[in-house]
């Protein structure tokens, strides 16, 4: 596309030259694309210019000021509210791809594969964007939602190659931030609402008023709601108008937990799910209810979710042992691990490893430290992603929850404080060592080292 023709409905150019892709982000910058220099959360990006030069980008656009470099400069004001006209411009076959979106504080990855799983075996393909990357693409995030031109890039690739169904996790920094602005999302699902995020958001309120926005969206027609989750009726008031799916535990006529799972009874079905934990069987329902919106019959959904796989780091038992990496780092997440280690293994005790992140909502330490403190039976706080704070005031804030009389074990290491709760695990203990999950690194103020909770666990295990 020539660069006249992107800008034509933004502002007049004099160059004359063919654009191949935008980019927010330097690094991923490719031959040919535009970089487009805005304000991040910690830089500008007029501080990266000179990177995305050397990894091939022909022209910056830029909203701060008039600047020179080695490639031709063009100031937009306001530049970042064009982004979506930028997108749709540039990648305008997007458009073309039907997304379903899901969205909640826990849960989302789980839904999401869930969904692109079923989908797989009933014959459709798609593409899974999220927490865990974006497949069926060469296209890269760091973020469960990525940027917006990253998210145009992706679906327009998805439409050439054959792909007309996307399954995209969406964040409430991704709905406040506008990067799914403009696409078709045509199914919104609800996971659930808890305390997430709240250093970004502020309160709760406003958290749950963002989230929101995602069911009122236009070109949304229908919305899968958890009735089970607190906030229901909040979700279902903005979805009026819309088609509505609702889902519960109660759906199920019968739950029998057993040591993998559940056994379980569903519209006279009969059949296993190998995850514990009841609410992955409300992740399972909403899967189901999604597929079931789409346009499936049930007597050919069913049948599948027995096949279903977990997502990486979502309770994922170790081998054989009783250890368990998930990635639970919220309040609610923590509760509901615990608990249903306990559940289905009622006669075990339960070890707890676990930190919390740096630069994060501050006020859920203290509360994931009492839960911990109530349900588990022993605990090892730790580092999690400290980023720019101090680890011990990190620990400290989470200590604040706990109560004195409860005796804690600190090991800052990570790596030490898995490998010191799995060598020292008694026969009558449970592990679940929480808050990294899939993450392949670790987050400090100066470096980010390699560190992998479960590659950490599979080692040691291995080795005893």
């Amino acid at each position: 596309m020539n660069i006249k023709q992107l800008l034509h409905n933004i502002t007049s150019t004099e160059f004359n030259f063919a654009v191949a892709g935008l980019c927010l982000n330097s690094q991923q910058v490719q031959e040919g694309d535009v970089f487009i220099a805005l304000q991040g959360r910690s830089t500008h990006g007029i501080q990266h210019i000179n990177q995305a030069i050397e990894n091939g980008c022909i022209a910056v656009l830029i909203d701060s000021k008039d600047i020179e470099c080695r490639v031709p400069a063009i100031r937009i004001d306001d530049l970042g509210l064009h982004l979506p006209v930028l997108a749709k411009q540039m990648y305008g076959e997007a458009l073309n791809v039907e997304i379903i979106g899901i969205t909640g504080t826990n849960g989302k990855t789980s839904v999401a594969c869930f969904i692109s799983q079923l989908l797989t075996l009933l014959g459709v393909k798609n593409g899974l964007i999220g927490t865990l990357g974006i497949g069926q693409s060469e296209q890269y995030s760091q973020h469960t939602t990525p940027d917006i031109l990253t998210l145009y890039r992706t679906l327009a690739g998805y439409f050439k190659n054959g792909i007309k169904t996307a399954v995209l996790e969406v964040s409430s920094h991704g709905i406040d931030q506008d990067r799914i602005a403009g696409l078709n999302l045509t199914h919104a699902v609800l996971t659930n609402l808890t305390q997430d995020h709240l250093d970004y958001h502020q309160n709760l309120s406003a958290y749950q008023s963002t989230k929101a926005r995602l069911f009122s969206l236009a070109s949304v027609t229908t919305t899968i709601l958890n009735r089970d989750d607190e906030h229901y009726v909040n979700f279902l008031e903005v979805a009026k108008g819309k088609k509505i799916i609702d889902f519960g535990l109660d759906d199920f006529d019968d739950i029998k937990p057993t040591e993998q799972g559940f056994l379980v009874t569903l519209q006279d079905y009969v059949f296993e799910v190998p995850f514990l934990g009841e609410y992955n069987l409300s992740n399972i329902l909403a899967a189901f209810n999604t597929l079931k919106a789409y346009g499936f019959d049930i007597e050919k959904i069913i049948p599948l979710l027995h096949k279903l796989t977990p997502p990486l780091g979502r309770m994922q038992k170790i081998d054989n042992h009783l250890v368990w990496i998930d990635y639970a780092h919220t309040p609610d997440a923590i509760e509901n691990t615990i608990t249903s280690l306990q559940k289905h293994y009622p006669n075990f005790k339960i070890r707890l490893v676990f930190g919390c992140g740096g630069n994060r909502d501050q006020d859920k330490r203290a509360k994931m430290g009492k839960i911990a403190s109530k349900l588990a039976d022993t605990l090892i706080l730790t580092n999690d992603n400290p980023r720019n704070e101090n680890p011990r005031a990190i620990i400290d804030d989470i200590l604040n929850g706990i109560d004195d009389s409860y005796e804690v074990d600190i090991t800052l290491d990570r790596q030490l404080a898995i490998e010191t709760a799995i060598t020292t695990l008694g026969e009558n203990e449970c592990l679940l060592i929480a808050g990294k999950g899939h993450e392949t690194t670790q987050q400090f103020k100066d470096n980010i080292v390699d560190l992998n909770d479960i590659q950490i666990a599979q080692n040691i295990l291995k080795s005893s």
